[in-house]
């Protein structure tokens, strides 16, 4: 990466401080997609939670992921019919008050999306597309939505559904990420494996009336349904980029695509079907660009007999056509004792735990740029995972992978008078001017601050390096230094995107 000279020496006294670099000897990627997800589907206890008691446990959980090195939080802001957040389409979540449509008196997602942005995490608003009812009873069938809208609801099992093959319910669901994209600044919208119902032993899912009357291609019934899916698919990622193109649309498949029992080219397991179950073609969406990213749930163990983290590991990059792709880890599994029926050379090495071995499998597989755990609430349970990751994954910060809606480059500007300034409120501080540009895209949306010494090779691909990430244009100067002499600092300035500026430096007498 190329560098702007803005050379200016200083003299300045500094401790050296043991702790100023990481580790040298743990190897982490500069950029790396680093999520969460965090359901509210059936979690009840927020229900016996006030406003600030409910703020202050959403600003704990963001502390722990940031102290921990994640970078990105993906939040259920739609885990049925109704909302996390004001919407004038669909009624307030039961899950945040206990009552379905009651008012909590303020904005769960407009709150966390400005507490994510105050820690520099994205954050990814989660829905459920279909899903009306995860549990219905007689009381749901007088609920005014559900009412109101009968003949686009089937029940099935103990569920209700919106009817993937009636178009107004596709048009319904866009409607309703249209109103969330355009009222809320998040930086992702995500769908995860739930697209027609799991199958129940049995029962028939009962959409064969939309099947005869809005099958005009004349589609076999399983053919139909995974077009009524890709149709939605489409829809949204084009509403998605026509509002604001730099807000990705991702999804999370289950993590069998097919098997190779109903498909050559399948992997080799024997499980239920993304493909054949869920009516769910997400190798055509990423084949087609329909998908910013692919998190595929890759959820079981290592040496699983029907399942195999590592053959699924190794099956999903060479099916992805080329769209980001990070696995899902499940954190309660990947942290329990190691099964039996793995060699005993690799239970030996795996100490008791898979996510640590799992990681490496990730990061060893080209195309695979991150992980992302399943859940919050599991790492929370589990302060040994945290400590796995924030220690040896985590360790480093990591920028976000970069993201090109129109495969065209955004760079922002470099920033330009980088300098040293006393400030009233910080002291000696940093201080820099941005460039202004007219493209909404290259406008920065926060800075990296680079450290060197002066005989080292500038090289900004080297996460050791990366002394902060701030989200304004002034950064107080370290209080502690590693060592006398002179030091490079470089800053660059990274979009919403997260394509990166040439760097600006200025150079420090350390005495």
């Amino acid at each position: 990466m190329k560098l702007k000279n803005s050379i200016l020496a200083a003299v300045l006294a500094f401790a050296f401080a043991a702790n100023a670099f990481p580790d040298t000897k743990t190897v982490s990627p500069k950029r790396e997609f680093r999520g969460a997800w965090m359901q509210t589907i059936a979690m009840n206890m927020f229900a016996s939670m006030d406003e600030t008691t409910m703020k202050a446990y959403f600003c704990g959980v963001l502390d722990t992921l940031q102290q921990a090195g994640f970078n990105v939080f993906i939040f259920q802001v739609r885990p049925q019919a109704d909302a996390w957040y004001r919407s004038s389409m669909e009624p307030w979540s039961s899950f945040i008050t206990g009552t379905q449509g009651k008012n909590p008196g303020w904005d769960p997602l407009a709150f966390l999306v400005q507490e994510c942005h105050h820690r520099n995490i994205d954050i990814h608003a989660w829905i459920n597309p279909y899903r009306v009812r995860l549990t219905s009873s007689s009381e749901d069938m007088n609920d005014p939505f559900v009412r109101k809208h009968t003949d686009w609801i089937i029940k099935y099992g103990k569920s209700l559904w919106f009817d993937p093959g009636n178009p107004d319910c596709r048009e319904h669901i866009v409607k309703v990420v249209r109103e969330i994209v355009r009222n809320y600044d998040i930086d992702g919208l995500h769908i995860d494996d739930y697209f027609y119902p799991y199958p129940i032993a049995g029962q028939t899912f009962m959409d064969r009336n939309s099947y005869l009357e809005y099958n005009g291609s004349g589609l076999g019934l399983n053919d139909w349904r995974r077009e009524n899916v890709n149709r939605l698919i489409e829809e949204l990622h084009a509403a998605i980029h026509e509002l604001k193109p730099w807000v990705q649309f991702g999804v999370s498949p289950f993590g069998i695509h097919r098997n190779d029992k109903e498909d050559p080219d399948g992997s080799h397991t024997a499980g239920l079907s993304n493909y054949n179950d869920l009516y769910a073609d997400a190798l055509t969406w990423m084949r087609e660009g329909w998908v910013d990213y692919c998190i595929p749930q890759l959820y079981w163990e290592i040496g699983h007999a029907k399942a195999d983290y590592r053959e699924l590991a190794d099956w999903w990059p060479l099916h992805s056509y080329g769209t980001p792709m990070y696995f899902g880890q499940e954190v309660a599994r990947s942290m329990a004792p190691v099964a039996s029926n793995i060699p005993q050379r690799e239970r030996k090495a795996l100490s008791g735990e898979q996510l640590s071995a799992k990681i490496d499998i990730q990061r060893e597989k080209e195309g695979v740029t991150g992980s992302c755990m399943f859940s919050v609430y599991k790492l929370l349970e589990n302060p040994k995972a945290l400590d796995i990751l924030r220690t040896r994954f985590y360790n480093e910060p990591a920028l976000n992978p970069s993201f090109s809606p129109d495969t065209v480059l955004n760079t922002p500007p470099a920033v330009s008078n980088l300098h040293v300034e006393s400030d009233s409120r910080y002291g000696k501080c940093f201080e820099w001017k941005v460039p202004k540009t007219k493209e909404a895209l290259s406008k920065p949306s926060y800075y990296v601050i680079y450290r060197f010494k002066k005989e080292e090779e500038l090289n900004l691909d080297d996460p050791h390096h990366i002394m902060a990430i701030t989200k304004t244009c002034i950064y107080p100067l370290p209080a502690q230094h590693p060592s006398k002499g002179d030091w490079v600092y470089v800053v660059t300035a990274v979009n919403r995107l997260h394509q990166e500026s040439e760097g600006t430096r200025i150079t420090l007498r350390i005495k």
